[in-house]
């Protein structure tokens, strides 16, 4: 295994972990030796994801809680440095946009959506870079996305919170450096099981560079770069792994 990448002995906790890109990253992690801990909302889908990690000799540890609300935050923290004392790398993945006219967007809607998307990943970030910060240092990194950088009607909470994700990355490096780097991955439009949803499954050309919609694998190499001593020099970093999207 190439020593830039191998994650032996590593602890990495993926929100969002069960499915989508989150899954893919937990995969990517594992294969190349970490240990791992799996948030969603679903304990049975974490713990189906843990069994496949547990399958290719890692330690996996799933739990069932609302990356939106600090308690449950807190409880997830809790309950990974209890497991395994430690949390090397953490990925900030979970998070939802839907699509509806701003002027139709409730109070409820918008405080889910920015809890989702902001709340919860500072309550993880700060705390976890707390506690890197006092032990061997580590990796955090924010999945954002390109609706944050260009304007996208009818998103309009899930843009603004994703572009305050992205203010949060570059504070919190600034905050917990050296010993803890903060990164953002900012990915333009990918295949997952949403894309079942699209009309031509994602499948059809797009007016970017790239041409086409990324499948989740373009974009786990970005996150493993981050997380690795690859990335040593890059914190506070915004790395548009998009495709060429303006």
């Amino acid at each position: 295994m190439d020593p830039l990448f191998d994650f032996t002995g590593k602890v990495v906790l993926v929100t969002g972990g069960s499915r989508g890109l989150g899954y893919e990253m937990v995969k990517a992690f594992a294969a190349r030796g970490a240990d791992v801990v799996i948030a969603s909302r679903k304990l049975e889908a974490c713990e189906a994801v843990a069994d496949e990690v547990r399958a290719l000799g890692r330690r996996a540890l799933a739990v069932g809680m609302h990356a939106g609300r600090w308690a449950e935050c807190d409880r997830l923290i809790d309950e990974a440095y209890a497991a395994f004392g430690r949390v090397d790398v953490l990925v900030n993945n979970a998070g939802m946009g839907p699509r509806m006219p701003s002027h139709e967007v409730s109070e409820a809607l918008f405080d889910s959506v920015v809890s989702l998307n902001f709340k919860g990943p500072f309550r993880l970030a700060s705390q976890i870079a707390h506690r890197m910060a006092q032990g061997e240092g580590g990796s955090i990194i924010n999945i954002s996305s390109s609706g944050a950088l260009r304007p996208l009607p009818q998103v309009v909470p899930y843009g603004s919170s994703k572009a305050a994700l992205n203010a949060m990355s570059r504070s919190l490096a600034h905050e917990y450096g050296p010993k803890v780097r903060v990164n953002t991955v900012s990915p333009g439009p990918f295949r997952t099981d949403i894309a079942k949803a699209w009309p031509d499954e994602g499948l059809g050309p797009l007016a970017i560079p790239r041409g086409r919609a990324a499948d989740p694998q373009d974009i786990v190499t970005t996150a493993l770069f981050l997380a690795s001593p690859a990335s040593v020099n890059v914190t506070g970093a915004l790395v548009r792994c998009d495709g060429g999207q303006h």
